[in-house]
């Protein structure tokens, strides 16, 4: 290295780093601030070229909302020519991310968003992230290559997407039939009102790799059927009681499938739960007493009932007793080891009992709600290898409730209790803690957890 460029690197290390770094560190940045670096020198201009993320967010300009309509229009007008201008720097080089944020107000914003999205996608593009905020109510402009798709053709037979996120609050219109895509692993889809049956018909069908699916709802109606031959981890979470009713049912066909994820509101029925290979579940369900008065949930216990791991929220765990109670039968559970329990009142409580029988095989116990716990409910002689106390703050309520949920358990060989994260703990706590298990509950904790 000659005697000047050694005194110019001095002087300007970053521009001596080698071109693959300088692309990396580019991609770390905003693409508004990458992008500006084209205009330091030739050399940068070729840089840009390398950068292999763009985040394009209109809703960073027009929040707060401008005022006047030509005032909005112009700014619209700045973001598209800046999206265009981006992507004609990078001369067409390979793409690893993709997200767009974007207002359609008019026809043009859904021709722009497509053309967009069909140039990342020519350039082979991994990941895709995708929120429309729709403020168009008129029709789509329908043409041979889209349809009625408001997404571009090209993004549903991308053969190198690995990962799509699809949201928000919005509908697609008709997907197109024949989507393929084999490579993509990862679906995020939030609140997308899908044209009938397009989700489990069209769209995850041709998906046939497809390992992790989140589908999220908080408005429109719900995809009351989750159908896919290779998942392996699903996550519904359904947050929107109007469009339930007392007809509402669920079905799950997965066959592949580890782990469940399920948050919603107890339905009237689930007439199919093909869940063979369900290892771990997580159930979060909500009671709608106006819409579904007398939910029938024995369908999903049934279909989830040979998982090893089950967490069951307060809620859940009032929605089941509920169901109990008019008479539905909790099925065994013969591989479950592990059991997460809570409740907030006392008739979830008095599930864990019936629960814990049906659970021949249990080692692990983990309960939390403590200070709800009604003292007629003991575990009595089901043994546990371990107890794990949640939320424990070391109350006087909480010690005399623990010593009656273990009344005439004749062995826990490890307790261990876990301070919530507002709880500052020291020494003397954990001093006091040990002590007060030992003398008023007669155990002796083995862990004592805690938030630093």
């Amino acid at each position: 290295m000659d005697s000047k460029k050694l005194d110019m690197c001095s002087r300007d290390a970053i521009s001596c780093l080698p071109q693959e770094v300088l692309g990396e560190i580019l991609s770390l940045l905003p693409t508004k601030l990458a992008a500006s670096t084209s205009l330091l020198s030739k050399r940068w201009r070729y840089l840009f070229a390398r950068v292999h993320t763009l985040n394009f967010d209109d809703s960073v300009l027009l929040q707060p909302p401008p005022e006047g309509k030509e005032r909005s229009d112009e700014i619209k007008e700045s973001f598209r020519n800046f999206v265009d201008r981006t992507l004609a720097l990078q001369c067409g080089s390979h793409i690893k991310k993709f997200s767009l944020t974007y207002e359609v107000t008019n026809n043009s914003d859904f021709v722009n968003e497509r053309r967009w999205i069909s140039n990342v996608v020519e350039r082979g593009v991994l990941e895709v992230d995708i929120t429309l905020n729709p403020r168009w109510l008129g029709g789509v402009y329908i043409d041979e290559v889209h349809g009625n798709c408001h997404l571009p053709y090209h993004l549903f037979r991308s053969k190198t997407l690995v990962k799509l996120f699809l949201g928000t609050d919005t509908g697609f219109g008709k997907l197109p039939p024949d989507v393929y895509l084999p490579a993509l692993k990862r679906l995020f889809i939030d609140t997308i009102g899908f044209d009938e049956q397009d989700l489990c018909d069209v769209l995850l069908p041709g998906c046939p790799v497809l390992e992790d699916l989140t589908v999220v709802h908080t408005a429109y109606s719900y995809p009351y059927r989750i159908s896919s031959q290779s998942i392996k981890k699903l996550t519904v979470f359904y947050d929107y009681d109007e469009a339930i009713d007392h007809g509402s049912v669920m079905s799950f066909d997965a066959p592949s499938l580890v782990s469940l994820d399920h948050t919603g509101f107890a339905l009237s029925a689930y007439p199919l739960v093909n869940l063979g290979s369900l290892l771990q579940a997580k159930l979060d369900l909500s009671y709608s007493k106006e819409k579904i008065k007398r939910p029938d949930i024995s369908g999903l216990l049934v279909g989830i009932s040979n998982v090893e791991t089950l967490h069951l929220s307060p809620d859940s765990a009032d929605v089941i007793s509920r169901c109990v109670k008019h008479g539905q039968v909790l099925p065994v559970f013969n591989n479950m080891v592990s059991l997460s329990f809570g409740s907030n009142n006392k008739r979830g409580w008095k599930l864990l009992p019936y629960l814990l029988k049906q659970s021949p095989k249990l080692e692990t116990l983990i309960i939390q709600g403590l200070d709800s716990y009604t003292g007629d409910v003991t575990i009595g002689l089901f043994r546990v290898k371990v107890l794990d106390v949640l939320g424990y703050k070391g109350t006087t309520k909480e010690l005399q409730h623990l010593k009656s949920l273990l009344a005439g358990t004749e062995c826990i060989p490890k307790l261990r209790v876990v301070f919530p994260e507002d709880v500052v703990v020291d020494d003397a706590t954990i001093i006091q803690t040990r002590r007060d298990l030992f003398t008023v509950v007669g155990v002796i904790p083995a862990d004592i957890l805690y938030f630093e």
